[in-house]
This record gives C-alpha cells, structure tokens and sequence, in this order.
C-alpha cells in the first residue's frame, strides 16, 4: 500500500514490514496534518527539516523512527505527559498543568466557551461581538486562495465605502520583496511576522475596512486570534475543483506547483485548515452560485451582521 498523497522516488521506500504502532501512526496523522494546514508539500517540508523525503514519509505513514517509544515509555513510567517529559511550553508551571487538566477531554463547544471568555479576559482574543456589542465594521474574509476574497473583498468594501485591504500586497510592502521571496529568503517565522505586522497596521489605520486575508492565516494561532477579536469573520468556502480552476486561472498555482498530485495536495490543505476557518463567525459557499448571486449574499450577510440598510 502507498501512503496517501505519496509519490514514491527512488530514495522513498514506505518500509511495509515494520508492524505499526498505534503511537506512531497517530504521530504521523498528526505530522501530516500540521503540514496540510501549513500548505507544504512532502518535498518542501523535506527540504525545510533537512531530512529525506523517505523518512519523512514513512514518519507520516506511522513507520517512523522507533526511538520515541522509549520516550513515550519513560513517560508512562513517570506518570506524566508526553508533552511534559519534552519540556512543552504549557507543563512549565503548576498553573498550566492545572489548567490543562481542566481542559483535558472538553468538547470543541465547552473550548470554544472556555476560549472566547479567556480572551475576554485578556483582552487578546475573543468574540469581537460578545456581551452585546456590535459587530466590527473590519470585515475580514478568511478562506483558501481561489475562494473568491479578493475579487469578492474588492465588490464588497466598493458597496459599503469601505478601505478594501488585501493583506498579502501590505506583507510585500513591508518586506520589499514578494511573498514567494520572503519565504524563499527568510522563512516562515519571517513570514509571520510580517503578516502579524500588516494585520495590526490594518487594523489600526482603518476603522472600517473589508480585509481580504492569505490563507495561510488560520495556520498562526496569535495572528488568528487577533483577527478573531478585532473582525467580523466570514468564511468563504468552495469545492477543491473551483479553488484549482481560480488559481490557475490567476496564474499562480502555489503551494501545488511542485507537486504531481496537486488536487491531493489541495484536498489535503483544505482538510488541515477546515477546523480553524470554521471559527469564524459566518461562512459562504462560493461555488454554490455565480458570482453575482454569491456577492448579493455576501451583501446581504454583512450588512445585516452590522446593522446597515441592506
């Protein structure tokens, strides 16, 4: 059996002999889904971590290296995480693991709760729209690229007499250089931060605006989280074959370009990421219409979220 969305060279063998551990397999599914949400290839994440493009696909398959079971052992041993035999960020003090117990097992509804009070409280994430208060007028449109937030962002914010931002053109500004460049040149963590930067600065500049986001937002928890408490977020969805279509039709086919498999690839990032686009407060299916029916929908759901004549 091949592994899924893997396309075997001449140095990546899935080794089928090994028996599989439920501990890796579960690592695997995990590895593999954190790099759908990030929107990189096999080959790309391969080059970033300097290892094999085979040992990367046997970690995703749940043949990996064996050596963290004797970890994973050592941690039962001393009756304590994973996480905290690592030294993860959140076992660091004895409030953080309590928390964590309280948190362990709830449901995605009682975390959400527990979320939207917690940023309430900090004044760093949250509901922009809790206890009662209107919605912001900074719309923000959140989705994978090919689902419409640039042509529709630019209608919209033209109806309302808003700014229209499209966040990726405010990175490339404050870095010099395309988004392509940025990461090429100076990696992700570069990356986010300049997107963190041009996302406080839109919020800043402009009271009322319709921001069209890059994708890869939702990947950032602290950027998500800040657009979450300043924006009124709208999902726009659409089938994986009218993503494909929209970007090759502007000529740009990242992350996929490099891939043989591309709508597998697709497919997969629109799966890694679905959980987090799903937070945000209302969604719209983009290849349900044509365009003009899908921007009269758009109109209608934003004006009556913020209390304007429709």
């Amino acid at each position: 059996m091949q592994a899924p969305g893997f396309s075997p060279g001449e140095d990546a063998v899935i080794e089928e002999d090994e028996a599989k551990n439920p501990f890796l397999v579960a690592l695997g599914e995990r590895a593999r889904a954190l790099r759908s949400r990030r929107g990189m290839t096999r080959k790309a994440l391969a080059a970033a971590a300097d290892v094999s493009e085979r040992h990367l696909a046997n970690l995703e398959y749940g043949v990996g290296n064996a050596s963290i079971l004797v970890l994973l052992d050592v941690a039962r041993a001393l009756q304590c995480s994973l996480a905290e035999l690592l030294g993860d960020v959140t076992t660091t003090s004895p409030e953080w693991l309590m928390l964590r117990e309280l948190l362990e097992n709830r449901d995605e509804a009682t975390l959400h709760r527990v979320r939207v009070a917690v940023g309430e409280l900090l004044g760093t994430g949250g509901a922009n729209a809790s206890h009662g208060r209107q919605r912001s007028p900074q719309v923000a449109l959140i989705g994978l690229r090919g689902a419409g937030k640039s042509t529709l962002g630019a209608m919209l914010a033209e109806d309302l007499g808003f700014p229209f931002v499209e966040l990726s053109r405010e990175i490339e500004k404050f870095a010099g250089c395309s988004i392509n460049e940025i990461q090429a040149l100076y990696g992700q963590n570069a990356y986010r931060r300049y997107e963190r930067r041009a996302l406080e600065e839109a919020i800043q500049i402009y009271p009322e605006a319709v921001i069209a986001t890059p994708g890869g937002i939702v990947s950032d928890p602290a950027n998500f989280n800040l657009l979450l408490q300043h924006c009124t977020t709208v999902w726009l969805q659409a089938d994986p074959e009218d993503h494909m279509k929209r970007v090759v039709a502007q000529g740009d086919t990242r992350p996929m370009a490099a891939s043989r498999e591309a709508m597998d690839d697709l497919k997969s990032i629109l799966a890694g990421r679905a959980a987090f686009y799903s937070k945000a407060e209302f969604q719209l299916d983009t290849s349900a219409q044509e365009l003009q029916p899908t921007f009269t929908a758009l109109r209608s759901l934003v004006r009556k979220a913020l209390e304007l004549p429709a």
